[in-house]
């Protein structure tokens, strides 16, 4: 009976245990300080080009990789309601979502919508946002990025054979566009292109811009894909992207053509472009035509012993030097006009950085100098700007320079060095007596000392905006008119 009596008692022990057990587990605690957060992609991508209003519907997955549960006390889109995306968050609908729980070494779903009409000309050519989730007072967040206007998009493309651009639709550049070794590109007038924030054009092939003589009208214009500008504060915001860059071996040719609001550095594998609108390495040939190269946050035009030929094209508004020419190079300069005064953006750059510098040399340090040919010339061209002097010529003995200044409005200082320099003819240190600086128009007012007094060039026969130009010409890209 004892024994009977004992087994009883152990098996009423069991039951008892058994059926509290669920009550006396201890339960996980949720991480209440730190923590982090991680989403499966580094960036949420909606791929499709619309063709027609719609919606694209795609997920991300958000990671608690920690040893406790943990609460995000939001889940939401930046722009909230005003976002062009919708989310769903584990099941849970709305722009922002509160208090979402994830086990530990578990992960919840998101599910983001995208709305476009791509007929819509007021959305932007990409469309961005960013979710974010918010763990312990702390934020963790992923873009979103669509494809807003109907449009040609070129994305890492590097191009090969012929390419010839249409104008039906505007194009807009995501990250690279190489045209490839042999290859050739053309891009016709009236043709806008976008180019995103972290965009350039490298060149190795031939890029043909505007090929054909148009109207001033027609001109081909490349600009940044922010369409909302005033997000920045004001219209027109250097470094909105990158620039071209021309390697060895390569040509271009830009006929009245608009590059603006550029000069952001950028790497295509290997080939480091520095923060300029354009770029040119030894051996390549780079021609301009009645062209407008402005408010770059770097250079201008850098020559790095490459071969530059530019006539009727102003080029300002730059951080760094509006033209440079390093280690050498050809530069051939006819009527164009060079104009730093420095505004809300460059303005401190330009205080250290004349607007025309040309060296047979590249100075990397005290030690470490690197030389090359220079043969530069201006012909009936203004540098100005709000230094004392805009323009450096400079040379190291042994390596041949040569620089000819001919019938030029220059700002140039009280020294120069004449055993390189050739001059002819030159109006020194007299204001060009632009229209307004402040507003960026270096139109000639009518008692500029510009006016009548360049020298006589019969293959020009019209300016920058398609004036007609006779007799001697007025100096810099604008002849004047009434």
């Amino acid at each position: 009976m004892r024994f009977k009596t004992a087994s009883l008692i152990t098996v009423a022990i069991a039951i008892f245990f058994l059926m509290c057990a669920p009550s006396c587990r201890k339960t996980q605690r949720v991480l209440t300080t730190g923590g982090v957060v991680t989403f499966s992609d580094d960036t949420l991508s909606f791929d499709t080009v619309f063709t027609a209003a719609g919606s694209f519907t795609t997920g991300i997955l958000i990671y608690n990789k920690q040893n406790e549960p943990i609460t995000l006390s939001t889940v939401k889109l930046k722009n909230g309601n005003s976002s062009y995306f919708h989310i769903n968050v584990d099941g849970f609908t709305g722009n922002v979502v509160n208090n979402i729980n994830i086990a530990a070494h578990d992960s919840i779903y998101v599910f983001a919508t995208v709305n476009i009409n791509p007929t819509d000309t007021s959305t932007p050519f990409i469309v961005t946002d960013e979710l974010i989730a918010t763990l312990n007072g702390k934020d963790f967040s992923v873009p979103f990025v669509a494809y807003g206007q109907n449009a040609h998009y070129i994305v890492s493309d590097s191009l090969s054979g012929t390419n010839n651009w249409l104008t039906d639709k505007p194009y807009v550049v995501l990250h690279s566009c190489v045209v490839g070794p042999g290859a050739t590109l053309n891009i016709p007038a009236k043709c806008k292109v976008y180019m995103h924030q972290d965009a350039r054009f490298f060149v190795f092939g031939t890029m043909n811009v505007n090929p054909t003589p148009v109207a001033p009208a027609d001109s081909v214009v490349f600009q940044g894909d922010r369409l909302d500008r005033d997000y920045f504060g004001y219209l027109g915001y250097p470094g909105e992207w990158g620039g071209f860059y021309f390697v060895t071996g390569s040509t271009g040719t830009f006929k009245k053509t608009v590059i603006k609001n550029c000069g952001g550095g950028s790497m295509y594998r290997g080939f480091y472009a520095q923060p300029a609108a354009m770029e040119v390495d030894s051996g390549a040939h780079v021609t301009i035509n009645s062209t407008i190269i402005k408010n770059s946050i770097g250079y201008g035009i850098l020559n790095w012993q490459g071969n530059v030929t530019a006539t009727n094209t102003f080029v300002g508004t730059t951080g760094a030097e509006a033209l440079v020419s390093l280690q050498g190079g050809y530069d051939s300069m006819t009527n164009c006009t060079f104009a730093n005064y420095g505004d809300v953006a460059v303005s401190l750059d330009h205080r250290s950085n004349h607007t025309v510098v040309l060296l047979n040399y590249f100075q990397v340090s005290s030690t470490e100098i690197y030389y090359g040919a220079l043969d530069a010339v201006l012909r009936n061209c203004i540098v100005y700007g709000s230094l004392d002097s805009e323009i450096i010529c400079d040379q190291v003995s042994g390596t041949p320079a040569s620089v000819r200044l001919d019938h030029s409005l220059l700002k140039i200082g009280s020294v120069i060095d004449l055993s390189f320099i050739h001059i002819s003819g030159n109006i020194v240190n007299q204001d060009p007596l632009f229209k307004n600086i402040t507003n960026n128009d270096f139109h000639l007012t009518s008692s500029s000392p510009a006016i009548s007094n360049g020298a006589i060039i019969t293959a020009i026969s019209a300016d920058l905006d398609g004036n007609s130009r006779s007799g001697h010409n007025d100096i810099g890209c604008y002849q004047y008119t009434p």
